[in-house]
């Protein structure tokens, strides 16, 4: 089949190329970050993509939901939902994990010579600030699992930036390694938020605000009908943004959430992830 690449932006041709090499891709916006979701899929209302950790309903035909959007079908790549999209595209994306990759984004000069003295020398590409180390094999995904350093695989997404040099590797166990370590450490340290400003006082007024947003919290994790792991990470995100500055979140607040999450399937491993992951885009 021809696909009109002509009128559909000038990074579709690349998708096409890589979506029959078994790569899912997606497009991105300025700011290497997905398009939004649709109206009908805002706040994964849809159930999320059928594709995505727990499975859903959504068929919406637009790119929502980012990572989980990532496909090798040539037709939807191609189809008019996702034409705006492509015209308006600045780069292409793709899941690193449902091609049966792990990256090791290493963020600067200081992380590209750790890799060089730890892990095995496998295929890599030149990014902006630094390198993409690629091993062949799909591992949870990571932030910051050491200064300069994140783990790119399932549930995640990554600028493509060409093909890179080099042989790949098999996912060695230092890599694996680095996500246990974290995830262990997150989950034996206490968790700390910071407190309220000197001679401030707390914004909650009453305990009883706090008591009523954890219960909504976990209400909303234990209702939630699809897309858990998305449901869990939003809910940790929304209770630190509101409680988490003031020195009023305390630990058995977390285990209550921790505890609603397991509860509908979530590993404590996946828990503690999502919790350090809120923490770190909250930028606490």
């Amino acid at each position: 089949m021809t696909h009109p690449t002509h009128i559909r932006g000038e990074h579709l041709p690349t998708a096409l190329s890589l979506a029959p090499r078994g790569v899912p891709v997606l497009p991105l916006r300025a700011g290497k970050v997905p398009f939004g979701n649709c109206p009908a899929c805002v706040g994964n209302a849809c159930g999320g993509r059928p594709n995505m950790k727990t499975p859903g309903a959504c068929v919406c035909p637009a790119p929502c939901h980012g990572w989980a959007a990532a496909t090798t079908d040539p037709d939807i790549l191609t189809s008019p939902a996702w034409a705006r999209a492509w015209r308006e595209a600045a780069a292409v994306a793709y899941h690193p994990g449902g091609a049966g990759l792990t990256i090791v984004d290493l963020d600067n000069e200081q992380a590209i010579t750790w890799a060089h003295a730890n892990l095995p020398v496998t295929r890599t590409v030149a990014t902006t600030r630094g390198e993409h180390w690629l091993y062949q094999g799909a591992m949870t995904s990571a932030n910051r699992v050491r200064p300069g350093v994140d783990i790119k695989s399932t549930m995640a997404y990554a600028r493509w930036l060409g093909p890179g040099t080099g042989p790949l590797t098999a996912l060695p166990d230092a890599v694996r390694d680095l996500v246990l370590k974290k995830s262990a450490a997150v989950r034996t340290a206490p968790v700390t938020v910071p407190g309220p400003p000197r001679g401030g006082t707390c914004p909650h007024r009453t305990p009883t605000y706090l008591a009523r947003g954890i219960a909504m919290a976990e209400q909303r994790i234990t209702e939630a009908a699809g897309a858990v792991h998305n449901t869990v990470f939003a809910t940790f995100l929304a209770v630190l943004s509101t409680h988490g500055r003031c020195g009023c979140l305390t630990e058995a607040h977390t285990a209550r959430l921790f505890a609603a999450a397991q509860a509908k399937g979530e590993s404590a491993r996946h828990c503690a992830d999502a919790w350090a992951n809120a923490v770190h885009r909250l930028g606490m």
